[in-house]
C-alpha cells in the first residue's frame, strides 16, 4: 500500500511523517519494538508501487513481502469467551475454537499501553422474556449475524486466497476515534482512528450468504491509501497492523464523511488522467486548460451532484491533489516525466494554498469554537500547533464541501422557495358556472401507454407528447381551473387535478395570442378530429408557460409524460381562457417593463395604473378601474409571477413590481406550499383519475390489442412473466445505457446530434475468430484415463492421425458430438462442437472444436432461450483431457413450409415438457442448435449440416476464417500487369475509385447547420490504372509500398456547382493529368465507356458502378472540348465485373423483351405488404423486379386509397390488421391458435363474402414485408420495462404472428433507427428471437436513406428474414456521399455492428442536393392549393429527369397557408444557407388588424438553451444541402422547422416532400393537405426499398429460383 505518508513528499507534511512515526513507536514496547515498526513501515512502502499506479485488483502481491515483518508486530489481547459471550456474539463453539486457538497462537500480550476505543456497557437489569425461535430461524440469523471483538479473528474468518498481507474488503464501516466520534480519513494524521465495520473476503462470492463478520472499534488505522489511477475508477484503502482493506461501502450515518474524501480522490484520479501520458494524458496543460478538461471529466459524477462547483473543488484540493500524484513518482519508469517537475501541478498546488489563505482570513472573525484535543502523549508543542492547524483545515474543508453541496436550491428570490396558495372563492368569478366533464370517447389509461415499471426518474428525462381536444376536471369529474394548481410540484398540496384528451405528436405549435383563441399558430393544430389515441391522465403535479409576444405553449406534467396543450376542447375552452388572458396581462406588463428607461420608476401600482388605461380592443385589457384590474393580478398573481420568474432580465425579475405583486399576494393569502427542491417523481400510485372507473364506450379510435398466434403469444409473453422490471434492470449492461441514451431522443434530435460531429466514428472491425490451440494442465493420472475408439480413419498430411470416437473417463466422445471444456475463467459452460479427433506426433490426444455459444452471449441477450445454442465460426484445438464432460446437443434441422407449423410446434411442446421435466429432476441440460450465429455480418444463418462433424480433419470454419485472412493479402502478378488488392483484381487500363483527399479536395467549409451537412463532400475520384510500380528487390511488395500510375478524369462537380447541376451524374471528362498513388488510396474498380454503350436503365437510383466520358478537360486552361478521335476509351482486361451490365445489349427480335418481362414476372414473389402506407416500401421493391405487390393492409382511409390509386393491380384491406389476421385464420380453420379480443373477432366477423375470398391463403404468400407502426419506437411513447398487458397493444405482434401463419420464403421488418434500443432493445431483440423460434434465418442492420440517392437524412432499421432453403440478402451498397457515422447495432459487450460503411469519406456517386430536387418546379404562394399545374421548364438535373421521366402535368404542388406573422416571419427570413429565427431582426412588425407584435417569438431565446437553440425554426433550405428528416407535417415552429424553401416565402410543398422522398412525379396522394404529407412523411423512401430489392433479386438469382 502506498501510505499518506509516502505520497506526501513536499516540505509542508513532513510533519504528517514525524507524527506518524512518533504514534507507531508509542505502540511498540521498547526500542526495539520502535525500530521494528519503522523497519515494517518503510517495507510496506517499499512494496507499494503496484497500488499506486491503479493495480487494485489485486492488492495482495503489494504486501507480499510485508508478511513476515507483521508476525513481529502484532499484538493482540487474550480474551476468554464464556458461554453467554458465545451467544451475544453469535459464533458457534467452532467459530470460538478457532478464536481462541487463534489468541494463543498470537503470542504474549502487549505490555504497552495502546489506546483502546471506549465500547458500550452492558445492561445489568434488562427484562427477560421467553422466546420460541425455530431451528430454522436461528440457524439464519447466526449466518446472518457474526461478530467478533478481534480483529485478527475477523480476517482469519474471512480468508480466502492470501498470498502474504491479507486484503479484506470493507462495508457498512465507520471512522471513528476512541470516544466514538465519527472522524473523516486524514484525522489519523493527529489522532487514533478506529473502524466499525463489515469485513468480506476479497474475492467478491456470487453466492446470497457470502462470509462476513461484523467488527466493531478494531485496529488503529495506520495509514490510507488511493488506487485505481489507470482505471480511472479510485478505490481507497486503509491498513491496520493486521490487514489491509478495501473500503467499499460505508454505513449510512458516515456517507457523507466518505463522500468527501471520495470526491477528493476522484479528483486526483482526474487530474492523473489529464496529465499522464500513459492514460492519454498532456502534461504540457496550461492550469485553465488541466481545470478545464478535469470539470468536463468530473461533469455528471454523483459526487458532483447538487450544486457543486467542480471548479473550486478541484483549487481548493490543489495541494492535496499534488501531494498524491507527486507520491507516484517514486513507483514511476525512468522515461516518465516526473509529477513533481510538472509546472501546472505546481500551479495548481500553488492557487490551492492561496485559496486557503483567503478563506482562513475570511473566517477569521467568525464565532465558531475550535477544540482542541488533550493528549498526554503530545509533548512537543510545535507539533501540537501544526496538528491544531491540520484539524482546523479539515474542519474547513468539510464546512466548505458542505456550503457548495447547499448551493444548489438556494436564491434570492422567496417565490422559488414557496408558493403562494390561490384562493378558489377569488377567482370564482372570472370562471363559468360549475360544469362535468363528458366525453364520446373511449379513453386508453396514461398508465397504459406509459412506462409505469420504473419506480422514480427525473421528470426532464419524460416523454413530451402533444394533447388536443382536452379538459381537466377533478375527483368528482367537475371540470377545474388549471391555476388552482401550483406551477411548480410542492410539499402539501391539497388539490389533485386530472385531465383527458387526444395525445399526438408533439408537433411544436402553440396559440396566437393576437388572435382568437380558437385559432393556433398553424393549420395544423386548430383542428377539432384530432387523428391521435383518446386518453385519461393521472393526477397534475405542475405546469409551465413558455411565452413570446405573439405564442404561449403551455404545459402539464403527470408522473409519466409532459403535455403540450392544444387546443381544448369546446366544453373546456371558457375555463381555459382567463389562464390565457392572464398570459395576455403577464407579457404586457413585461413589454411595458421593457420599454421605460429605468424599470425601478414604475411601482406595482403604476403598473396597475397603467394596466387600466388599456383600450378594450387591447389583447390585456381586464377593466378601466384600477381597484378591478388591481383585484385580478393580485388573484391570478401566480401566473404572472412565474412568467416572471422565467424571463431572462435580470431587472424585470426584481423589478418593483414584482416586489409589490408578491406582498399583495402575501396580504390577501395566507397559505404557503413549500416548493419541492428535488425533480424526482415516484410511479408507486394508482391512476385514480375518476374516468378509470367508467365504463368504456364505444368511438371509432382506440388501442387494440394485437392478435397473434399462440407461438408468438407464447415467446413474448413468458419473456415479459419471466422477466420482471428489477430484474430487467439488473441485466442492462453499460451497451444498453448508451443504446438508450440514444432511443430516448427524436430522430430529428439524432440528426442535429450528428451535426455538430465534425469527425465521424471509424469503422470498428470486430475480430475475428481464428483457431487457436489451448494450453493443458499435465495430468499424467488423467491421461491413463483418456483412449481412441476404433482404428484411424485417416491422416493428415501433417502427420496427424485421425480417430472418430474416444472415452473419456467412461464416456463417450465422437465427432459430431459436443463436449464441455474444463474453463474456470468463463462465466457461462464452454461447450464446443467436435469437427474431427487427431492424435499428434508426440502422442497427446486432440479434438478440433468449434465454439457453441449461449443464446444469452448474442444479440438476444436475455430474450434467448436458456437451452438453445448457437454455432459459431470460433474454433480451438484442445487436448482431449481438458474436456470435463460430453454434453447432449440436439443438432434439428427442420421440416419448412406452413403445412409443418403445428407439427413443429407439437414437437416443442414435448421436448420442453421433458426438458422441464429433466430440470426438476436434476438431471444435467440438454442444448438444442439449429443457427449459425455470424456477428461479424449481423445475421444467424442455417446450420450448414452437410459440412458438419465430418471427422475428415477439414474445417468449414477454418476455411473461412482463412478466406477473411486473405482478404487483405496483397499479389502483383509476374509481369506487373495486374494485382489483387482486397479481394479485387486490377489489371493495367482498368478504371479505379481513389480517396479525394489523394488529390487534395479537401471539403469546403464544414457547414453546421440544418440541411447542409453534405456541403463539401465529395465524391470518390475516377482514374485510370497506367503502371504499377513495384518496391526493388528485396524488399517484398505491399499495398503500402507499392505505387501506381493512374489518370485522372475529373467530374463535372469539380468544375463548378453549376456544371454538376446541369451534368448527369454519371459523367466523367478525360484528362491528360497523371499521378502516383500508392495502392492503398484505391477504394474499388468501376469502368468508364462512351454514352451509347451504358446499359439501358429504368431504375430509380444508380446500383451499377458504370460512367461515360465525351469530353476532354483541360484543368489548367478550365477547357472543356469533344473527346479526340484518337483518345480510345480502354475497356477494362478483367471479366466478370459489370457483364451483367452489358446483357440485353444489341438487337433483339420484336416482342422477345416483352416476354422475358413476362417470364420474370412469373417469377416475381408474391408479396403482402402491411401497415402499407400509400406504399412506398412496395414501389421500391416492384421497382427492382423482385416481387409483385398482390395484398396490402392499411387502417388510414386515406393513406389506403393513396396505395390503390398507383397499385390497381394489388388487393388493398382497408381495415385493422388485427381483424384481418382473425378472419383469415378463422376463414381456414385455424381459430383455435389465434388468440384475439372479441372486438377483433366481432368485426372480422362482419367481412363480406367478397373480402374473405380475397384473403391470401396459407402457401399463397411468398413475401410478407411492412413497417409496424409504434410511436414509442420514434420517441413518443415508452414502455421501458412494460409489463406483458401493456406490449400485447404492440402492431410488431400482429405483424410477426403473420409471419408465423403464413411462413413466407421472405421477410422484411422496416422501422425508424431507434426500434433497436427502444425498451432497452427488447422489441428489436424479442422481434429477432421470435423470427429464429419460426425456424428463419435473420439479418439485421441500420441504413441511411440519402446514402441511396434521395436529398434526406433518413435513417431506418432492418431485419431480414429467409427461410432456411433460402438465400439470406446481402445489404446493399451504398452509393452516394452522405454526411451520417456508421450506423450500429450494439452486440454483446463493447463490439457493434455497422450493416454498411459511412460514406461521409466518399462514395462512388456525389450527394443529390435541394437544387437537383426542386429547382425545376414552377414558383406558387403561401397556402398555394392548386392540385394541377403545367411545367414551366424541362428538366435540368439527373434527379429532375429521373423523378419526372415522362409525366406531363405536375400534381399536388400545393402548400400549407402560414398565419399573417408567420407568413412576415418567413419573408424576413434571408435567402442564405443557415438562415432560421436567430437571423430575424429584433423588431416589432404592425398586423393586418393594427397590432405591434415582436418578429422574434420570445419562447424561442427565452427557452433556447433546453432546446437546442431551437436550431432551424424557420429555417430556410440551402440549394447545395440537403432536406432535413420529413415529418408528418411541416410548419416552422414544428420538430424539424426548416421548412421554407429556399428562394420563395413558402413552406415546402407536398410534391417538393414527395421528391425529397424519391417518390416519381407519378406518384399520386389522396385526401387533403395534412393527409398528404402525412402519407410522404411515413413512407419507406423508394430509392432504398429499390436496393433492398435488388439484393432480394440477387440472392433469388443466386439459387436459380429467377
Amino acid at each position: 500500500m502506498v501510505s499518506s505518508s509516502v505520497m506526501a513528499t513536499s516540505p509542508t507534511d513532513a510533519g504528517i511523517e514525524m507524527k506518524k512515526n512518533k504514534r507507531k513507536a508509542a505502540v511498540c514496547d521498547s526500542e526495539e519494538g520502535a525500530a521494528s515498526a519503522q523497519k515494517k513501515q518503510k517495507a510496506r512502502v517499499s512494496q507499494s508501487s503496484e497500488v499506486a499506479v491503479g493495480s487494485h485488483k489485486n492488492p495482495k502481491l503489494a504486501t507480499a513481502a510485508a508478511a513476515n515483518d507483521k508476525k513481529k508486530s502484532v499484538k493482540v489481547t487474550k480474551k476468554v469467551l464464556s458461554t453467554k459471550a458465545r451467544k451475544g456474539q453469535g459464533l458457534d463453539k467452532k467459530d470460538v475454537a478457532v478464536q481462541e486457538a487463534h489468541v494463543s497462537q498470537s503470542g504474549e500480550v502487549s505490555t504497552g499501553s495502546r489506546k483502546m476505543p471506549k465500547r458500550a456497557a452492558a445492561c445489568a437489569n434488562f427484562k427477560e422474556k421467553a422466546v420460541k425461535i425455530s431451528k430454522k430461524a436461528s440457524i439464519i440469523e447466526m449466518k446472518k449475524k457474526r461478530c467478533v471483538d478481534d480483529e485478527e479473528v475477523a480476517v482469519r474468518l474471512t480468508a480466502g486466497q492470501d498470498v502474504g498481507r491479507p486484503c479484506r474488503r470493507l462495508t457498512n464501516f465507520v471512522l471513528h476515534n476512541s470516544d466514538g466520534l465519527q472522524q473523516p480519513f486524514e484525522m489519523l494524521e493527529v489522532d487514533d482512528v478506529f473502524i466499525s465495520g463489515l469485513i468480506l473476503p476479497l474475492e467478491e462470492s456470487s453466492q446470497k450468504d457470502e462470509c462476513s463478520i461484523r467488527c466493531e472499534s478494531f485496529g488503529r488505522i495506520e495509514d490510507w491509501a488511493i488506487s485505481g489511477y489507470e482505471d480511472g475508477v479510485p478505490t481507497i484503502w486503509v491498513s491496520t497492523d493486521v490487514a489491509d482493506y478495501d473500503c467499499v461501502k460505508p454505513s449510512a450515518s458516515y456517507k457523507k464523511h466518505y463522500e468527501h474524501f471520495f470526491a477528493k480522490s476522484t479528483a486526483c484520479i482526474e487530474v492523473y488522467k489529464k496529465l499522464s501520458k500513459s492514460s492519454g494524458g498532456n502534461p504540457d496543460l496550461s492550469l485553465d486548460e488541466l481545470l478545464a478538461g478535469v470539470v468536463r471529466g468530473m461533469n455528471g459524477k454523483k459526487c458532483f451532484s447538487g450544486g457543486v462547483s467542480i471548479k473550486d473543488f478541484i483549487i481548493s484540493q490543489g495541494d492535496f491533489i499534488y501531494n498524491q500524484l507527486v507520491g507516484l513518482d517514486d513507483t514511476s519508469k525512468k522515461d516518465d516525466q516526473q509529477f513533481l517537475e510538472l509546472p501546472v501541478l505546481v500551479a495548481l498546488r500553488d492557487e490551492s494554498r492561496k485559496h486557503v489563505n483567503d478563506c482562513q482570513g475570511r473566517n477569521a472573525c467568525t464565532n465558531g469554537t475550535l477544540k482542541i484535543r488533550d493528549d498526554e502523549d503530545k509533548k512537543d508543542c510545535g507539533t501540537e500547533e501544526e496538528e491544531d492547524k491540520k484539524i482546523a483545515r479539515l474542519l474547513q474543508e468539510e464546512e466548505f464541501w458542505k456550503s457548495m453541496k447547499q448551493k444548489k436550491g438556494l436564491g434570492p428570490r422567496a417565490s422559488t422557495k414557496y408558493y403562494i396558495k390561490i384562493n378558489e372563492d377569488e377567482i370564482a368569478n372570472d370562471y363559468p358556472l360549475p360544469a362535468y366533464y363528458k366525453t364520446a370517447n373511449q379513453e386508453t389509461d396514461e398508465y397504459i401507454i406509459f412506462d409505469g415499471g420504473i419506480d422514480a426518474c427525473n421528470t426532464d428525462d419524460l416523454s413530451r407528447s402533444m394533447l388536443h381536444n382536452w379538459a381537466l376536471y377533478n375527483s368528482d369529474s367537475r371540470l377545474i381551473s388549471l391555476e388552482l394548481l401550483p406551477m411548480k410540484p410542492c410539499a402539501e398540496i391539497d388539490v389533485t387535478i386530472f385531465g383527458s384528451g387526444v395525445m399526438t405528436e408533439d408537433d411544436g405549435s402553440g396559440f396566437n395570442l393576437e388572435t382568437d383563441t380558437s385559432h393556433s399558430s398553424s393549420s395544423g393544430s386548430g383542428t377539432t378530429n384530432v387523428d391521435g389515441i383518446p386518453i385519461y391522465l393521472s393526477a397534475i403535479k405542475e405546469w409551465m408557460i413558455e411565452f413570446g409576444s405573439s405564442m404561449v405553449f403551455i404545459s402539464i406534467r403527470t408522473d409519466m409524460a409532459w403535455y403540450r396543450l392544444g387546443k381544448p376542447s369546446k366544453q373546456y375552452a371558457p375555463w381555459y381562457e382567463p389562464v390565457l388572458k392572464t398570459a395576455r396581462v403577464a407579457i404586457s406588463i413585461i413589454t411595458l417593463l421593457m420599454e421605460q428607461t429605468r424599470v425601478s420608476r414604475l411601482s406595482f401600482m403604476d403598473v396597475i395604473k397603467r394596466v387600466s388605461e388599456f383600450e378594450k380592443g387591447h389583447p390585456a385589457y381586464i377593466s378601466s378601474i384600477p381597484a378591478v384590474v388591481e383585484r385580478y393580478v393580485v388573484v391570478h398573481g401566480q401566473i404572472i409571477l412565474q412568467q416572471f420568474l422565467e424571463f431572462p432580465d435580470e431587472k424585470i425579475k426584481k423589478s418593483a413590481f414584482v416586489v409589490g405583486l408578491t406582498k399583495k399576494m402575501e396580504e390577501r393569502h395566507h397559505t404557503k406550499w413549500l416548493v419541492k427542491k428535488k425533480k424526482i417523481l415516484q410511479r408507486d400510485e394508482p391512476n385514480l383519475n375518476p374516468r378509470a372507473a367508467i365504463a368504456p364506450v364505444v368511438s371509432k379510435r382506440k388501442a387494440m390489442q394485437a392478435t397473434t398466434t399462440r407461438l408468438i403469444n407464447r415467446i413474448w409473453g413468458e419473456f415479459y412473466s419471466n422477466y420482471s422490471p428489477e430484474v430487467m434492470k439488473e441485466g442492462i449492461t453499460s451497451d444498453d445505457k448508451e443504446d438508450e441514451e440514444a432511443a430516448e431522443q427524436e430522430e430529428i434530435d439524432e440528426e442535429e446530434e450528428d451535426e455538430e460531429k465534425e469527425t465521424f466514428t471509424a469503422s470498428e472491425k470486430i475480430p475475428t475468430p481464428n483457431s487457436t490451440p489451448r494450453k493443458s494442465k499435465s495430468n499424467s493420472k488423467m491421461k491413463k484415463d483418456i483412449r481412441w475408439n476404433g482404428k484411424p480413419v485417416g491422416k493428415q498430411s501433417s502427420g496427424k492421425v485421425l480417430y472418430k470416437q474416444a472415452t473419456l473417463h467412461g464416456n463417450m466422445i465422437a465427432v459430431g458430438g459436443a463436449v464441455l471444456i474444463d474453463d474456470e475463467s468463463a462465466e457461462l459452460p464452454s461447450i464446443y462442437y467436435v469437427e474431427y479427433m487427431f492424435e499428434t506426433s508426440d502422442g497427446t490426444k486432440m479434438i478440433h472444436g468449434r465454439k457453441l455459444q449461449q443464446g444469452s452471449e448474442t444479440v438476444l441477450k436475455n430474450t434467448a432461450n436458456e437451452r438453445e445454442l448457437f454455432l459459431t465460426n470460433e474454433c480451438m484445438e484442445l487436448e482431449l483431457m481438458d474436456v470435463k464432460m460430453p454434453v447432449v446437443v440436439d443438432i434439428r434441422p427442420r421440416p419448412w413450409g406452413h403445412q409443418y407449423r403445428k407439427i413443429n410446434e407439437n414437437a416443442d411442446k414435448v421436448d420442453k415438457a421433458r426438458a422441464e421435466e429433466r430440470k426438476n429432476k436434476g438431471l444435467e441440460t440438454e442444448y438444442y442448435c439449429r443457427s449459425l450465429y455470424w456477428p461479424e455480418k449481423g445475421a444467424f444463418f442455417s446450420l450448414p449440416i452437410n459440412c458438419m462433424g465430418l471427422g475428415s480433419g477439414i474445417c468449414s470454419s477454418c476455411n473461412t476464417i482463412k478466406d477473411c485472412t486473405e482478404k487483405d493479402n496483397f499479389t502483383v502478378n509476374s509481369s506487373k500487369t495486374s494485382f489483387v488488392y482486397k479481394e479485387t483484381e486490377y489489371s493495367i487500363h482498368d478504371y479505379l475509385y481513389v480517396s479525394p483527399h489523394h488529390f487534395g479536395t479537401k471539403r469546403a467549409g464544414h457547414e453546421t447547420f440544418k440541411g447542409g451537412r453534405n456541403v463539401g463532400l465529395k465524391a470518390f475520384a475516377i482514374c485510370q490504372l497506367l503502371e504499377i510500380v513495384v518496391p526493388k528487390a528485396p524488399k517484398q511488395p505491399d499495398n503500402c509500398s507499392t505505387e501506381v500510375k493512374v489518370r485522372r478524369f475529373f467530374r463535372p462537380e469539380d468544375i463548378s456547382d453549376t456544371k454538376a447541376y446541369g451534368s448527369d451524374i454519371r459523367e466523367v471528362y478525360y484528362s491528360e493529368e497523371i499521378h502516383t498513388l500508392l495502392v492503398e488510396a484505391i477504394e474499388g474498380r468501376c469502368e468508364v465507356r462512351k454514352k451509347s454503350d451504358l446499359p439501358s436503365c429504368d431504375a430509380p437510383t444508380i446500383y451499377e458502378h458504370v460512367f461515360f466520358c465525351e469530353y476532354l478537360y483541360d484543368p489548367h486552361k478550365g477547357s472543356l472540348k469533344q473527346l479526340p478521335p484518337n483518345i480510345k476509351l480502354r475497356c477494362s482486361a478483367a471479366k466478370g465485373a459489370y457483364d451483367s451490365s452489358r446483357k440485353n445489349k444489341g438487337k433483339c427480335k420484336k416482342g422477345e423483351n416483352d416476354l422475358d418481362a413476362e417470364k420474370s414476372k412469373e417469377n416475381c414473389l408474391a408479396t403482402l405488404d402491411i401497415f402499407a402506407g400509400c406504399g412506398g416500401l412496395s414501389e421500391g421493391l416492384q421497382q427492382s423486379g423482385v416481387c409483385t405487390t398482390k395484398w396490402a393492409i392499411e387502417y388510414e382511409e386515406a393513406a389506403g386509397n393513396a396505395f390503390k390509386l398507383n397499385h390497381p393491380e394489388a388487393m388493398m384491406f382497408i381495415n385493422n390488421c388485427n381483424v384481418i389476421l382473425k378472419a383469415i385464420m378463422d376463414n381456414n380453420g385455424d381459430a383455435d391458435d389465434c388468440i384475439s379480443t372479441p372486438e377483433a373477432a366481432e368485426l372480422a366477423a362482419k367481412l363480406s363474402e367478397e373480402e374473405l375470398k380475397n384473403l391470401p391463403l396459407p402457401g399463397q404468400v411468398d413475401f410478407i414485408n411492412g413497417g409496424p407502426p409504434c410511436q414509442g419506437f420514434s420517441g413518443m411513447n415508452r414502455f421501458n420495462q412494460s409489463s406483458w398487458s401493456k406490449v400485447q397493444c404492440e402492431m410488431i405482434l400482429a405483424f410477426l404472428s403473420f409471419a408465423d401463419y403464413y411462413r413466407p420464403k421472405y421477410f422484411l421488418l422496416e422501422n425508424v433507427r431507434n426500434f433497436v434500443s427502444f425498451n432497452k432493445g427488447q422489441t428489436f431483440r424479442l422481434a429477432i428471437a421470435s423470427l429464429l423460434e419460426m425456424g428463419y434465418q435473420v439479418r439485421f442492420g441500420i441504413h441511411e436513406a440519402g446514402a441511396f440517392g434521395i436529398p434526406q437524412s433518413r435513417k431506418r432499421a432492418f431485419i431480414w428474414a429467409a427461410s432456411p432453403e433460402e438465400t439470406l440478402p446481402e445489404w446493399p451498397e451504398p452509393m452516394h456521399v452522405f454526411a451520417a457515422p456508421e450506423l450500429k447495432v450494439a452486440l454483446l459487450g463493447n463490439k457493434h455492428y455497422a450493416a454498411v460503411r459511412s460514406t461521409q469519406a466518399g462514395a462512388p456517386f456525389r450527394a443529390i442536393t435541394v437544387r437537383d430536387t426542386i429547382a425545376d418546379l414552377p414558383m406558387v404562394t403561401n397556402g398555394a392549393s392548386k392540385t394541377s399545374l403545367e411545367y414551366q421548364c424541362d428538366p435540368i438535373s439527373w434527379y429532375q429527369k429521373k423523378i419526372r421521366a415522362d409525366v406531363m402535368v405536375l400534381t399536388d404542388h400545393i402548400s400549407k397557408e402560414m398565419n399573417e406573422l408567420n407568413l412576415i416571419r418567413c419573408q424576413r427570413i434571408p435567402k442564405r444557407r443557415g438562415a432560421d429565427w436567430q437571423d430575424l431582426p429584433d423588431e416589432k412588425v404592425k398586423l393586418s388588424t393594427g397590432q405591434l407584435v415582436d418578429l422574434i417569438p420570445w419562447c424561442l431565446p427565452n427557452t433556447a438553451k433546453r432546446h437546442n437553440q431551437w436550431k432551424g425554426l424557420f429555417g430556410r433550405l440551402d440549394w447545395d444541402g440537403n432536406f432535413p428528416t420529413s415529418v408528418t407535417d411541416p410548419q416552422p415552429m414544428g420538430k424539424v422547422g426548416m421548412c421554407f424553401h429556399p428562394e420563395q416565402d413558402r413552406i415546402v410543398t407536398v410534391r417538393e416532400c414527395a421528391r425529397s422522398q424519391g417518390f416519381p412525379d407519378s406518384y399520386q396522394f389522396y385526401g387533403n393537405i395534412l393527409q398528404k404529407h402525412r402519407q410522404i412523411g411515413n413512407a419507406v423512401p423508394p430509392t432504398l426499398a429499390f436496393a433492398l430489392g435488388r439484393k432480394l433479386k440477387e440472392a433469388l438469382e443466386s439459387k436459380g429460383t429467377m
